[in-house]
């Protein structure tokens, strides 16, 4: 029994070794990204909506263009950069408000029985029941397009994930002894979410947001794709994922620098959420 003992232990200290690696690694690329992001202005190296039509089809390697041009000889470089703000900036922002929206609802759903709690869930199948893709498509059209319609239509169409996830954590949460405690003490219901509930949702939550952070940015990337999310000729990956059809065996690196960028963002986003996962559980792997 206690060799047995003696091995689970290690085992358990091997992964929690290489899930802290894991997170470690996650959150430095992460920092790369959001390094890059916030110094676009300096990071580019050419002016991203600015064309040379002498300098079209440049294939990587150039030593000005080391990803290349597009069709128009604009840099593919400074382009990708300033498409990395723009989708960051739309993604972060999206998950941010869903979070916040989705979070208060499921507080208030499981800590309010009766009509409460059948009206938020019966909001939550209404806005589920809709495909999320197609109901943005819906929106966008009607309300144009831009930073904030496509931020907020995004946002209020991906609430409902965290609404039930936070829902169904919070109703065990609420049950535990030392919350009937303070209840029992006096402390009102809003004190008891902010400073009982909410802090034993803390690993769901980060999780949660890395997760839905991916999401965010591929259904961005794919409204701008199709023509509706970012202002067409704006440099960001989904648009430049459009421009990249027409030329792609002619000048396939115009669509491989972008699907590549997306590709690697939404790495580092589920590389950081499974590192905070098992990390926050003690080396456990999440279930």
């Amino acid at each position: 029994m206690v060799i047995a003992a003696d091995r689970r232990l290690r085992r358990t200290r091997k992964r929690a070794g290489s899930t802290g690696a894991e997170l470690w690694f996650g959150a430095a690329l992460a920092f790369v990204l959001l390094a890059l992001a916030a110094l676009a202005p300096w990071v580019q190296t050419h002016d991203p909506m600015l064309g040379d039509l002498t300098l079209r089809f440049i294939p990587p390697g150039d030593a000005a263009h080391w990803l290349g041009t597009d069709n128009l000889g604009r840099d593919l470089w400074s382009r990708a950069v300033a498409g990395l703000a723009w989708s960051l900036a739309c993604a972060l922002t999206a998950t941010l408000i869903a979070a916040s929206i989705g979070t208060t609802l499921g507080l208030l759903a499981a800590e309010r029985d009766g009509w409460v709690r059948a009206i938020v869930r019966q909001v939550v199948d209404l806005v589920l029941a809709f495909p999320g893709i197609v109901a943005a498509i819906c929106v966008i059209a009607v309300v144009g397009q831009g930073f904030w319609p496509l931020v907020l239509t995004l946002g209020l169409l991906s609430w409902p994930v965290f609404a039930r996830v936070v829902y169904a954590e919070a109703l065990g949460i609420l049950e535990r002894d030392f919350v009937t405690a303070a209840r029992l003490a006096g402390v009102n219901r809003l004190r008891i979410l902010v400073g009982h509930v909410l802090p034993g949702l803390r690993t769901t939550l980060l999780v949660m947001l890395a997760f839905h952070f991916a999401d965010m940015l591929i259904a961005e990337s794919a409204l701008s794709f199709l023509g509706i999310g970012a202002p067409p000729g704006d440099p960001t990956w989904g648009n430049m994922l459009a421009e990249s059809r027409q030329f792609l065996f002619r000048a396939p690196w115009m669509l491989f620098v972008p699907a590549g960028a997306i590709v690697l963002a939404v790495v580092i986003a589920n590389l950081l959420g499974d590192g905070i996962a098992v990390a926050l559980r003690g080396g456990r792997d999440p279930d």
